[in-house]
């Protein structure tokens, strides 16, 4: 017997599951500290419980993706949810910082299966509810972009009351909801193929996804200088096999990252260019900020958690404003619109190099708030709208994969302008690199244009 689908249950389980990932990347930032002073780490050290988590999405995200087009969405979510919780039950008692990374790591691939999963399915639940596809999806990307956004408060709370375990288990129920939710609201996958373990394994391009890890650890290991004396030893070592990766990728068949979709689909590569560059310029502040506060203004976590969440609350706020305005004035212009807001709340970022007087804190926290919800929401609709059907699930890994990319890329140059000293000084430095980035990401969002859009 099968349960009746059940379309508004089901999306709103697929927007608890595919919120687990981007509020499980916030909600460490204020544990890092912490984390620093029971493991007794430095600030490039720690920074690898964030970079262990982003590393497993990236890797996770486009073979998800492929796995969900393959066989069947829900099935995937389900196993993926499975994963989240045992994990998430175990981690608190790890007894040092690599079992605690390896931890972060299991968690990210549990949850990288959400989001791929929950935009093959947007079609047929949208049809289901006859509304159109922008709603779902709105509705989808406002979860994420909230829990993202009140991870630092959540985490804060759980941080100063609880401990750095709570982060863990927290997820336990939350996951098992949302996969017993999704396993009898959502409709089954139908014509989807079941397939052999071993051909799953010959297909999954392993070796692909090996360099792909590999070549971004290396490099994160030079720019960290982990092993001094080898630095330029180990970033041409990265380079080399970037480049093997390159070449095996547009040969191999089906590919862990489709170069060759990203090369024939221009709107959509400009999508991920946008969403790489955005996500740096995003992170230097969510990752960065905290830990200014939390040293220079030597605020406790829990402080720290609340005056991150005019972030969240204004990039639950604008979300959903920005699908209508998307639907009245298309991607192109929404992008447009988002990347200014973006340069003009990362210049207010650098007052704090004059002072953390905790108002202006709020203030500037609840300005940045704007940028995320309008860029992350149009990049989200301009995905879904230059990928075709039959590669949404593929296109989606990818696209959460180029979050991952600009958050490890932030986190590493965190760690390098931090390495003298968490001071205003050092943040006053990232802000010029913020406003760079956001200088680009407004030109490729004017250059991004799909016709209908």
């Amino acid at each position: 017997m099968t349960n009746k689908p059940r379309p508004g249950l089901a999306i709103a389980a697929l927007s608890l599951g595919t919120s687990l990932n981007p509020l499980n990347s916030s909600m460490i930032a204020v544990a890092l500290v912490v984390l620093r002073e029971d493991f007794a780490l430095d600030v490039a050290t720690v920074t690898w419980v964030i970079t262990s988590f982003y590393l497993a999405s990236a890797a996770g995200q486009p073979l998800m993706g492929r796995l969900a087009d393959r066989f069947g969405p829900r099935r995937l979510f389900t196993v993926g949810m499975a994963l989240v919780a045992v994990t998430c039950a175990l981690a608190p008692f790890a007894p040092n910082f690599a079992l605690v990374c390896v931890a972060r790591a299991l968690m990210a691939v549990g949850t990288a299966t959400a989001y791929p999963s929950a935009v093959v399915m947007v079609t047929e639940l949208s049809r289901l509810a006859k509304l159109p596809a922008t709603r779902p999806l709105g509705r989808i990307q406002m979860a994420n972009t909230s829990a993202a956004a009140v991870g630092p408060v959540v985490g804060g709370l759980l941080v100063s009351l609880l401990g750095w375990q709570a982060l863990f288990a927290v997820n336990v129920p939350l996951a098992l909801l949302a996969l017993i939710v999704v396993h009898r609201a959502a409709p089954a996958d139908a014509g989807r193929e079941t397939g052999k373990l071993s051909a799953l394994i010959r297909d999954s391009d392993i070796p692909g996804i090996l360099a792909f890890v590999g070549s971004l650890m290396l490099a994160m290991m030079a720019l960290l200088n982990v092993m001094p004396g080898y630095r330029w030893w180990l970033l041409g070592a990265a380079t080399v096999i970037a480049a093997l990766f390159a070449w095996r990728e547009l040969r191999f068949r089906p590919p862990f990252l489709d170069l060759r979709l990203l090369g024939r689909n221009r709107p959509l590569l400009l999508v991920y260019l946008v969403f790489v560059v955005f996500s740096g310029v995003y992170y230097f502040a969510f990752f960065g900020l905290p830990q200014l506060l939390q040293e220079a203004g030597d605020y406790d976590a829990g402080l720290v958690g609340l005056l991150m969440f005019p972030l969240a609350a204004m990039s639950v706020l604008v979300t959903p404003v920005t699908v209508r305005l998307i639907e009245r004035f298309g991607v192109r212009s929404v992008l447009i619109a988002g990347a200014l807001i973006l340069l003009l709340s990362s210049g207010g970022l650098g007052a704090l190099t004059l002072s953390l007087w905790p108002p202006l804190v709020f203030v500037l926290t609840a300005l940045m708030g704007v940028p995320y919800g309008v860029v992350s929401t149009a990049s989200n609709q301009g995905l879904y709208v230059s990928a075709r059907p039959e590669e949404r699930g593929v296109a989606a890994g990818i696209f959460q994969t180029c979050r991952y990319l600009g958050a490890i890329t932030a986190t590493v140059l965190i760690g390098v302008l931090y390495g003298p000293g968490v001071n205003q000084s050092n943040w006053g430095l990232m802000v010029l690199v913020m406003l760079g980035l956001g200088t680009v990401v407004l030109g490729l969002a004017v250059a991004w244009k799909r016709k209908g859009v």
